[in-house]
């Protein structure tokens, strides 16, 4: 039984393992203690408010205190606080929130598969496309293309998937069958002359020629995010996913949209697969699905993936995947009405309304002596900083400059998230513009701060 006279911050240094924490740091300076919300802030134990910029983890588009959500989970805890989805059982509102999910999404005659976060469903959508080649005769089809700086979770296979580094470093990462494209960030890997069209076009054929080196008919599926978010905001340059759907459809490859930060109006559309034109054959979706109020997650799945499932049955009788809590109705509940709000207050409208603000408050930032790079759509952007923005020339990592704003901005009661040098935005969709103008005055106290340090470190 723990000391209740001993401090939270030093109970957690005694007790807890932090995902994405440098935990050697953590150590010495402790967790910061969140404990309550009120819409688009969040309050420490020590009653200090911070503006939260990133929604969480990319993920609370309603804000920290939507009543609503607590009204749909007390509801369903009262009438059936937990079931499972073995052996065909079901519950209603798994039922009602698969039924909306499928009618929500691009994809034709889709079914749903309900798990409990991005990395599971994306490792679920691995172990579907797998099974369905095996079912067809294709047992050579099994490889899986992704981009750099991709996102895609932290299983050991969508740990493999992901394009970043630090998240194979150390785990004997990544496995074999996964395979990485290059990240279409023009701004960092465009070519002096290059037009965004050519860059695109450049992409493109890199990913053709991945195909052919590894040969078509040994490649399942191709998995992207729409906006690469967590490896810095990279949105899709001019005609890249024409292109790419192209050589696709040609190689008879499936295309997995992860919409795990996209989805439900991040970019102002329903979907980004709606804003981008995207033509899937599976949508991987979780955080705003219940604005991350509980775990659920879900993949949307076409005909030529669900199909074969059902042959798979005749061959190896029981679908032998699936969760515990795939489907849990408190969760999907609070999912349900978690949509329902999105439509009854017309929130992706709202984020396509406050969007230009956003995108005129971000891009005010453009010429300043460290703003390298801003990218935005939505309400999601990033600003990339830069030593000597006309050459692109990056800070010294020794600096981390990233980490010193992003800490600047949580002593002026604002929390972003920096990947790197890469300052990211991703504020509750129920943001106002009198907000908006807020989170970036904050942002611009710990602005000129960092410059400062970096002017004193040049």
């Amino acid at each position: 039984m723990h000391d209740k006279n001993r401090s939270l911050v030093d109970l957690d240094k005694h007790a807890l393992i932090h995902p994405y924490t440098n935990l050697a740091n953590h150590q010495r300076t402790g967790p910061l203690v969140i404990e309550r919300g009120d819409g688009i802030h969040v309050i420490d134990e020590n009653g200090k408010s911070y503006i939260e910029g990133l929604a969480g983890l990319w993920s609370t588009a309603l804000g920290f205190s939507e009543p609503e959500l607590a009204a749909a989970a007390a509801k369903q805890f009262d009438a059936l606080p937990t079931y499972h989805s073995f052996n065909g059982m079901a519950t209603r509102p798994m039922i009602e929130l698969a039924n909306r999910l499928k009618d929500m999404v691009p994809i034709s005659d889709g079914r749903v598969f309900f798990a409990n976060s991005g990395s599971e469903i994306n490792d679920t959508v691995i172990k579907l496309i797998w099974y369905t080649n095996n079912i067809l005769g294709r047992p050579e089809k099994k490889k899986i293309i992704t981009r750099m700086r991709s996102y895609h979770g932290v299983t050991l296979a969508t740990a493999s998937m992901t394009g970043l580094g630090t998240c194979h470093d150390g785990f004997d990462l990544p496995l074999d069958r996964f395979f990485k494209c290059m990240c279409p960030d023009y701004y960092r890997e465009g070519l002096p002359g290059e037009s965004e069209e050519q860059f695109s076009e450049r992409c493109a054929d890199d990913l053709r020629k991945l195909i052919e080196h590894e040969g078509a008919g040994t490649i399942a599926a191709f998995y992207a995010d729409p906006v690469i978010a967590g490896g810095g905001v990279v949105p899709p340059p001019a005609g890249y996913f024409d292109r790419v759907q192209k050589i696709l459809k040609e190689n008879q490859i499936l295309f997995v949209a992860d919409e795990v930060i996209c989805g439900f109006g991040r970019t102002g559309r329903a979907f980004a697969s709606d804003t981008y034109h995207l033509q899937p054959d599976v949508i991987t979706v979780a955080k705003a699905l219940s604005s991350a109020y509980l775990p659920i997650s879900a993949a949307i799945v076409a005909p030529t993936i669900w199909e074969p499932l059902i042959s798979g049955s005749e061959k190896y009788d029981a679908f032998a995947h699936g969760f515990t809590y795939s489907g849990h109705p408190v969760s999907a509940a609070v999912a349900l009405r978690t949509l329902e709000i999105y439509e009854e207050r017309s929130i992706f409208q709202h984020v396509q309304s406050v969007g230009k603000h956003f995108a005129q408050r971000i891009d005010s930032f453009a010429g300043h002596p460290m703003v390298g790079d801003i990218r935005r759509v939505g309400l999601l952007g990033g600003i990339e900083f830069s030593s000597d923005p006309a050459t692109k020339a990056q800070f010294d990592k020794l600096l981390k400059v990233g980490s010193f704003c992003s800490q600047k901005c949580q002593n002026h009661g604002l929390i972003i998230r920096n990947m790197g040098d890469i300052i990211a935005f991703c504020p509750p969709l129920i943001i106002s513009e009198p907000e908006i103008d807020e989170m970036f005055r904050r942002f611009e106290l710990a602005l000129a701060e960092t410059w400062q340090m970096a002017k004193a470190n040049a």
